[in-house]
């Protein structure tokens, strides 16, 4: 186990452990004054007197510097890449266990470590919809990285906290977070890489209002600069190097288990980065649904290159099925009805009969191309019944507030304005009002469709 307490504190340990005096310790080389300021914490050895030092007390470097011996380090960092492959591979219950138990292992003697692993912890949170207890992690991180900005950054943090807040329907926080941060963003002119996307991501889900703002801007500029790569399903030779990797643990031999580890992450990474920026481009589209023409079959290339990215993963087929209502909108928009009715479809297909605010909004779609092309307003009623259905059974199973299935119920009270079904319409305003948290509608009255947006 790590030892306790700070460098001094080791080196005064193992001196009086020795039975050696300060001047015994600093020998020919150093003061014994100076091995005091060491031990009294107001000097800290340079890494060639920690390596004297070391050796006059019997012990590693690693162990005076860090207070944990080569092998334990290395078993901590395999630790910390096994925790990250379950994060993002595996179940991310399990990876928050995990680097909750780094973190009591590394301790305060090894901040680095500690804080690498609780913000392990606080991804793998949010990875399992745990809101409220990400944006407590992620808050006491930022605080630390402020304090201890060699330890962590603070950028990453700011990104994380902004695409939380709006997911938990705090969205000045997280539009004020996401300004903080592309503020230093476009002080590095960073436009490549994790940081990047993610903010990209996050940008796209807060900004409101103009095309041209610096926000959708950046947004812009990112899907200019980086695309929607096309991305190969490596699921299998990442679990396969992850397996190798236990298995050279289990035989003692941790730095293979590390390099295996670390090509187990590196081969999944593009696959995650095409999500990324996938998903980024589908909410750009559904933006660029209201703009001009131009727009509109820029973004059609890109929902188009993000469908297929999902398309080539069975995991994904709500995503995919995403992609295709997104297309079926843009169609819309162009007044091709038909095609956006086929979309619709293929997106039921997709989904093959599983629910969700997806499914719904498929069916939304194709009452709206029917209503385009004249069908009378009761056939359409009838495919917007279905989607409420839908919508039904979701409340029953979430009883915390969500956004997209209150966008869906507002979409869905819009259509039945269009139909003339008055009862539906104001049904389904009230159920978008309470799927984005707001429960004290006063039953009865009519609710107008800005409020639910």
């Amino acid at each position: 186990m790590p030892s306790q307490g700070t460098i001094g504190d080791r080196v005064r340990g193992l001196r009086l452990s020795r039975r050696m005096s300060q001047a015994q310790l600093a020998g020919p080389d150093l003061s014994d004054s100076y091995v005091s300021l060491i031990e009294s914490g107001k000097r800290t050895p340079t890494p060639v007197v920690a390596r004297l030092l070391a050796e006059r007390l019997g012990c590693t470097t690693e162990f005076l510097l860090h207070g944990i011996e080569p092998r334990q380090r290395i078993d901590t960092e395999l630790g910390l890449r096994h925790a990250e492959l379950e994060l993002q591979h595996g179940d991310p219950s399990v990876a928050a266990e995990r680097f909750g138990e780094i973190v009591k292992v590394a301790g305060e003697e090894n901040a680095m470590l500690a804080a690498h692993a609780r913000l392990g912890r606080a991804r793998s949170l949010e990875a399992q919809g745990r809101i409220g207890a990400a944006v407590e992690a992620f808050e006491r991180l930022r605080r630390e990285a402020a304090a201890h900005p060699e330890r962590l950054a603070d950028l990453p943090l700011t990104v994380a906290l902004s695409r939380c807040y709006q997911r938990a329907g705090d969205t000045l926080r997280a539009r004020d977070l996401a300004a903080h941060a592309l503020t230093q963003v476009n002080h590095l002119a960073l436009t490549q890489g994790e940081i990047a996307v993610e903010l990209a991501a996050a940008l796209v889900e807060t900004e409101v209002g103009s095309a041209q703002s610096p926000g959708l801007s950046y947004v812009r500029h990112i899907l200019a600069v980086n695309g929607v790569p096309a991305a190969v399903n490596r699921t299998l030779e990442i679990h396969s190097l992850w397996e190798a990797s236990v298995a050279a643990a289990q035989g003692e031999d941790s730095a293979l288990a590390v390099r295996l580890a670390d090509d187990a992450i590196a081969t999944g990474r593009p696959a995650r980065m095409a999500f990324r920026l996938a998903g980024i481009a589908l909410d750009w589209a559904r933006l660029a649904v209201s703009l001009d023409q131009a727009s509109r079959e820029a973004a059609c290339e890109l929902a188009t290159a993000a469908s297929g990215v999902y398309a080539g993963f069975t995991e994904k087929a709500r995503e995919h099925a995403g992609s295709l209502v997104v297309l079926a909108r843009l169609r819309l928009a162009d007044g091709d009805s038909d095609g956006a009715a086929d979309l619709a479809g293929s997106a039921l297909d997709t989904l093959a009969g599983r629910s969700g605010p997806v499914s719904a909004t498929a069916h939304l779609v194709r009452a709206e191309a029917a209503l385009a092309r004249g069908t009378a307003a009761r056939k359409a009623e009838v495919t917007l019944d279905i989607a409420r259905d839908l919508l039904n059974d979701l409340r029953t199973e979430r009883s915390h507030p969500d956004r997209e299935i209150a966008r869906v119920w507002r979409e869905l009270g819009d259509l039945y304005g269009r139909v003339g079904a008055g009862e539906g319409q104001t049904g389904a305003y009230r159920r978008a009002l309470e799927a984005a948290g707001v429960r004290d509608a006063v039953v009865g009255m009519t609710v107008d469709s800005a409020l639910a947006r």
